[in-house]
């Protein structure tokens, strides 16, 4: 399945940032059947709030684009967005929007909110979940074990 195919590569990317002890999120962005961009989470490696997998794959699509308008792009992150990247989502004008697994704690795609649906936006976005859930939600909680493991130590 195509959808199973572009979110083993946001995968890819997650591992990227778990292995330098990031949260595992990853992100990749589609135009064409393409893949124009790809992006992890390096929050803590970057020192910076807003280095999330989603801005950071954002960045490099509209560079690669060559516009900030981002239509006709489908995203696939293995987490649901947070209420930030839902933002930059929006503000993108991603028509689609392709998640791993929900973030009851802050998943604003419908967890806590669903910012990429207010009907007062002049934007809409597409949502699809549960892609290669388990895959995603086994590479979060292994992560977190691993994490709490360590600082028991």
């Amino acid at each position: 399945m195509e959808q199973e195919y572009y979110m083993k590569e946001a995968i890819r990317q997650a591992r990227k940032a778990e292995k330098l002890m990031e949260v595992p999120i990853g992100c990749v962005i589609v135009y064409e059947d393409k893949i124009i961009a790809r992006g992890y989470n390096r929050r803590n490696t970057d020192q910076n709030t807003t280095s999330h997998a989603e801005i950071n794959a954002i960045k490099k699509a509209s560079k690669k684009l060559g516009d900030w308008r981002l239509e006709g792009c489908t995203m696939y992150v293995t987490l649901e967005p947070c209420q930030m990247c839902a933002g930059a989502i929006v503000q993108a004008r991603i028509d689609k929007v392709v998640i791993g697994c929900m973030n009851p704690k802050a998943g604003c795609a419908g967890s806590v909110l669903n910012l990429l649906n207010v009907p007062q936006f002049n934007h809409q976005v597409e949502i699809v979940s549960g892609v290669l859930e388990e895959q995603c939600s086994e590479m979060m909680s292994s992560f977190f074990r691993h994490l709490r493991a360590i600082r028991k130590k």
